[in-house]
Parts: C-alpha cells; structure tokens; sequence
C-alpha cells in the first residue's frame, strides 16, 4: 500500500486517509475517491490530498477484517459466535446465546504478532457472554495489508475462540438457617438473578436447620430429585469457616466429597466446591447474597457450561482475583495498625 499525499486530479480510486469537507459535502476517510467526490473537493479549495492507494497484492481493511473473522470461526454457530458486517476495517463477534467465552491465548497471540497492522482483540478466557454481547474484535489498522501476511496470521486461528454454551438447565439452592426464624430470601433473589442470565430455572426454596444432620438430608434429596438438579448449591445461616465445618461435612456425611475449600478470590474466600452423586455442589460464600462480582461467579460460571473446575483452577484464580471493594467493608481493607 502507498500512503501520502498526491494532486487532486491523481487520486480517482484511491482512499481519502482523512475526513474533508467539500463543497456540498463532507467526504468521510476511508471513502474511495470517484469523480464527484474530487468535483466537490475542487470546489472547495483543495488542489492535494493525502490517500492510501492500493498495491497489487493488498487486501481492502474490509476484506481483510472478513477473511480474518471467516478464520477465526470457519462454522460461526457450531462455535457459538456470529460474524458482524464488515466497516472501516472492524469485524466484530457476538455471542449467538449466554455462555462462557474460551481463547486459546497462544494462537491469539500468534495472530498479532505476525503484522501490527492486522489485530484482534478479545474478552478474557472464562469471560461469561449474555446473548448478542461481543466478545472480539478484528480491526485492520492500516487502508490495507498484503495478502501474504494476512495468510501468515491466520494459518492456525480456526476455533482459537468458541463459546461454551449453557449446559445445566436447574439447580437447587439449600440455605440453612441458625434460628427458628425463615432467613430473608435476599441469597435466594440474588442467585435467581445470577441463574436468569443462563435461561436456568431454581427449584423451589429449601430451608433447613444449620446442622450436619439435616442439611445432609437434604443433600440426599437434592441429589435424588426429579427432574434432577444439574447443581446443587448451598448458602450457610452462618459462614463456613473451615473444611470440617457443618456444610463441607454434610456433603461427606450425605456420601459425597469436597474438592475445594476456599479461594484466592476476594471477596469469595470462604466458597468450597464438592461433589455428590455425579453433581457439582457449590458451597456459596455469604457475599453471594449480594448481586454484586464475586468468586463464586467465577465458578459458578463455568460449572453450568459444562466446564470441569478442579482445586487447581480455582487455585489460579487468584491473579485477578482482588474484585472490587463492597460496602460491607473496610475500606481499604487494612488494619489501623498498618
């Protein structure tokens, strides 16, 4: 591509770099100059532009962009993804439902490091996506790219980002309660909101007493109910505090096992994750009652796309894994000692 400034009356067919107003007109960059664009900016005054004109062998922005995203997703529905229309070198990709978003990070790195000028840029790994939201973008920065280096970027993209969709259509929330009194249902509200944005339904409400004993019934239950919960989630009256505490020993007690006690994530420190009967269960840590981020988000996430979380991953977590302060507590979160 050749890029500069050139007399008005040599720029038919090439790219105005910048927008101009002409005299009835504005002419917008990137336009591919006719002859009444170059009457009007006649008109107008001005005898020189400065245009991109293309090479043999050079791509169009537009075209580029479409061939990088027909790459990256070869089968747009099989991966989840759709395809935008293609403008000012800008192909954007959506997520054609709720999900979480996988990046092979590797082969995305791959890609940009081959031109500066052909990009791609996408939401995290693990990124949870509502329907229609985007989830990359590839930008052509320059008017245009030799072909050859748009070949050498994606000879290995196809399927490097995808869309794991929602797996799990229902799940069970038990709460416990230390009293005789029914707790508020500001936990349960919340994590209906959570469970709304994957289109998954919340059995009906399970209270029990704050005891190893009963909350391990309802365990058994949970996990023998038709039609059958994909996920079994529990929210104590009073926080776990260890992996011998009443919840975690309930899932051992019920003839199930806990994975994972606690995370690097804050807040979310005091979730466990456990299994019974072939379910996941999520132990929800007391900031879950609010709608705002936490790790329990991060885990609840993928369980119900079908994505095996083990201690490691949530031990990995912790890169990232300081969220945002909550109102609940000190701000910042530091002794007056210190």
């Amino acid at each position: 591509m050749i890029f500069g400034k050139v007399p008005l009356n040599q720029a038919a067919g090439c790219y105005l770099a910048h927008s101009l107003q002409g005299a009835e007109h504005r002419i917008a960059k990137g336009t591919r100059l006719a002859a009444p664009d170059l009457a009007d900016l006649a008109a107008a005054g001005h005898t020189e532009l400065t245009v991109a004109r293309l090479e043999r062998g050079d791509l169009h922005e537009d075209r580029a962009a479409e061939m990088l995203a027909q790459a990256l997703l070869p089968d747009p529905a099989s991966l989840g993804l759709r395809i935008s229309g293609a403008g000012a070198g800008r192909v954007n990709l959506h997520a054609l439902h709720p999900g979480v978003v996988r990046v092979d990070a590797k082969r995305i790195h791959a890609l940009n490091a081959v031109d500066p000028m052909i990009t791609l840029a996408t939401v995290p790994d693990y990124h949870r996506a509502d329907a229609d939201g985007m989830v990359a973008t590839a930008k052509i920065i320059s008017y245009a790219v030799p072909e050859t280096a748009l070949q050498a970027a994606t000879q290995d993209v196809a399927g490097a980002i995808r869309l794991a969709p929602v797996t799990c259509a229902r799940a069970t929330l038990i709460e416990t309660r230390i009293s005789a009194e029914t707790p508020p249902d500001k936990g349960r509200a919340a994590m209906v909101g959570r469970l709304d944005r994957f289109g998954m339904a919340l059995a009906p409400r399970k209270v029990v007493p704050h005891r190893e004993a009963d909350l391990a019934a309802a365990l058994r239950d949970a996990a023998a109910q038709v039609p059958r919960s994909d996920l079994i989630m529990v929210l104590t009256g009073s926080a776990t505090s260890d992996p011998l505490d009443v919840a975690p020993a309930a899932v051992r007690a019920a003839g199930g096992k806990v994975l994972r006690f606690g995370m690097p994530v804050d807040p979310g420190n005091l979730l466990f994750l456990g299994e019974l009967s072939g379910r996941p269960v999520l132990g929800l840590p007391g900031c879950a009652r609010s709608p705002a981020l936490n790790g329990a988000d991060w885990v609840l996430e993928r369980l119900v796309c079908g994505i095996d979380v083990s201690s490691a991953d949530i031990a990995s977590m912790g890169v990232g894994g300081l969220l945002k302060e909550i109102p609940t507590r000190p701000r910042p979160r530091r002794s007056d000692a210190q």
